[in-house]
């Protein structure tokens, strides 16, 4: 099933409860959706696009090299790839936990209508609530940004491959989440199993 629409920026047209906020933006009917933390902290705030500022152009730069984002730039190209935010409100300082709890909604509803088959968290914030909010791995997960960066965990019906901070990036994390990425993406990543032939017609009928 596909979604209907082609809008790049909010494609859902969400309204959190804020006056300033950085939306999602990419392919509606991705197959990856990179999940950051907020704007203030991976960008955003000039743009309105999710992952502008010099962290996060060293992220687009991967994402391109290993063929998620045709373009890169203030406003990327994006190649059946998402970005958004868990908080994507923007304010003065950091949000509080209440403050994330509130705008979760927000974020859950866009992911499950995004229902991309790869989860990409930034960092550990997201990391985390990927891991416990989506997957049955939290509690066998040690959340070392460094030794997860780039390697996949099989969720409950998605594929987690969290990301370092690009902020801390060094020299090794491009090559080592590219080549990830490359890995990934030569594989049936999907996991889909057509269900079709069990019923009448010719239809498909893909499950995960």
């Amino acid at each position: 099933m596909k979604n209907v629409t082609d809008r790049t920026s909010n494609p859902f047209d969400m309204r959190p409860p804020c006056e300033r906020f950085v939306p999602g933006y990419g392919d509606a009917n991705a197959d990856f959706h990179v999940v950051g933390d907020r704007p203030e902290r991976h960008g955003g705030l000039d743009t309105g696009v999710p992952f502008t500022n010099d962290a996060g152009r060293r992220l687009q730069a991967a994402l391109a090299e290993a063929g998620l984002l045709e373009s890169v730039g203030d406003r990327p190209n994006p190649k059946q790839t998402f970005l958004s935010y868990l908080h994507l409100c923007a304010g003065d300082g950091e949000p509080s936990q209440s403050s994330y709890d509130d705008l979760e909604r927000f974020f859950d509803a866009e992911l499950r209508a995004i229902a991309a088959h790869v989860l990409l968290p930034v960092g550990e914030r997201a990391t985390r609530h990927v891991l416990e909010t989506y997957t049955a791995q939290a509690r066998k997960t040690t959340v070392d940004m460094d030794a997860l960066h780039g390697t996949e965990i099989r969720g409950s019906g998605f594929l987690v491959v969290p990301i370092a901070e690009p902020a801390t990036w060094d020299e090794t994390h491009p090559g080592r989440l590219v080549d990830g990425l490359e890995t990934l993406t030569s594989t049936d990543y999907r996991r889909e199993a057509d269900l079709g032939r069990f019923g009448a017609g010719n239809d498909p009928y893909l499950v995960r």
